[in-house]
């Protein structure tokens, strides 16, 4: 699906940018067929997140209060 480099291996750094923005381009590309084809299609459940759907992180929460002993 993507471009084949695999005849232009460098190390080139000039040449290694330019491949990596023609991939870049063409992902773009994918992406806004993707997104016009598909149109204001629904979320599938399950694959919405809000932050009240997380769940605390416990290590976190004691990280912080560690933070505010230290201040």
């Amino acid at each position: 699906m993507g471009t084949d480099h695999s005849d232009k291996l460098t190390n080139d750094p000039q040449k290694l940018l330019k491949l990596k923005h023609e991939d870049d381009a063409q992902k773009a590309q994918f992406t806004n067929f993707a997104r016009s084809v598909s149109g204001e299609t629904p979320v599938e459940q399950g694959q919405e997140f809000t932050q009240q759907q997380r769940e605390t992180d416990q290590q976190n929460n004691l990280k912080d209060v560690e933070n505010r002993t230290l201040e």
